[in-house]
């Protein structure tokens, strides 16, 4: 039904009156809430919101708390001994010495790692190259085999008592005499390589994605120019992957900051803690069954100084990714 002009005295036709406009408070009343609108996303997050506060969140806070106090982890902590756990890791020279091991493998991913795998993933990245995909997937395949497994596997294949490794050198006449790859003098070294190998698929992928935001416009600009191949990377692909380079370098630096799994897997921290990390010395504080009783406390001070000093050592390279943002942007 539509409303009719109504007629003015003088003959003039005058507007029909627009309908009131609803007020605020029955607009309200009319629209769904928040709540019932966006119901199903807050049920579909939930479970991951409940994971996240009972397995990331609580044991971060828990572990300040913690900290605090002399604790077995049984019962209820109630000796409270402030900073004094702080001030023992301080002062503990196992904790600086598995420092050093944990920042040689951070050295190790960013010094070798990161370079290898940028040289190959420009080389991945060309479309001449045949089978690309397939040399992709294997380089990939040991970033998602179980940590553990690889650190069992390798610790078999160096054996100096009938492993592969071994019997392949002697049988080829390198070696006279079985090379103890896991010996005190060689096993930091050896288990390095072998974090570089595992975690090289992961870095390859985040420098093939770097290498597709280079548009194509630019190596055809540079082509016109008569740049060859090593001009081109150099003044055309390296400045522009390189504000993504510094989140790569971050991401690498945090990964190989806790190589717990491979090293408890292939020398439990041994020889003579020649491998000993981090990691491996809080777990030793809080789950060796040769200490006479745990020191959960201690483990989470240790935890809390090397979580502050990653933090920290983080926050540093920030100036330097916010550099190269600004830069990138230009």
């Amino acid at each position: 039904m539509t409303s009719t002009p109504t007629v003015a005295p003088g003959g003039a036709a005058e507007p029909a009156a627009a309908p009131p406009r609803p007020t605020p408070a029955a607009a309200r009343r009319r629209r769904p809430g928040r709540l019932r609108r966006h119901a199903w996303q807050y049920v579909f997050l939930a479970p991951m919101l409940l994971l996240f506060v009972a397995f990331t969140l609580w044991p971060m806070v828990a572990s300040w708390w913690y900290s605090f106090f002399d604790w077995d982890g049984v019962g209820p902590a109630t000796e409270w001994v402030g900073l004094a756990n702080f001030t023992e890791v301080l002062g503990n020279e196992r904790f600086w010495h598995a420092f050093r091991n944990s920042f040689l493998f951070s050295l190790a991913a960013i010094c070798v790692e990161m370079p290898l795998a940028l040289l190959v993933a420009i080389l991945l990245n060309s479309r001449r190259l045949r089978g690309r995909n397939l040399y992709r997937l294997f380089l990939f395949l040991p970033v998602v085999t179980t940590t553990a497994v690889v650190g069992i596997v390798f610790a078999v294949l160096l054996d100096p008592a009938g492993g592969f490794v071994n019997e392949v050198l002697r049988s080829a006449g390198i070696v006279d005499s079985p090379v103890s790859f896991l010996s005190e003098s060689s096993a930091l070294p050896t288990v390095m390589a072998v974090d570089v190998w595992k975690g090289f698929g992961i870095t390859l992928v985040y420098w093939l994605a770097a290498l597709q935001t280079v548009p194509e416009d630019l190596y055809e600009a540079a082509k016109v120019d008569g740049a060859n191949g090593r001009q081109t990377l150099r003044h055309v692909t390296l400045p522009v992957i390189a504000p993504i380079g510094v989140v790569i370098l971050l991401l690498t630096f945090q990964k190989s900051m806790n190589p717990f799994d491979l090293v408890q897997a292939m020398t439990q921290a041994g020889p003579n803690y020649a491998t000993d990390v981090v990691a491996t010395y809080i777990y030793r504080y809080a789950f060796n069954p040769e200490l006479n009783a745990p020191r959960y406390g201690f483990a989470c001070a240790a935890g809390v100084v090397f979580g502050v000093i990653t933090l920290v050592m983080t926050a540093l390279q920030a100036p330097l990714l916010r550099r190269q943002y600004l830069k990138g942007s230009r």
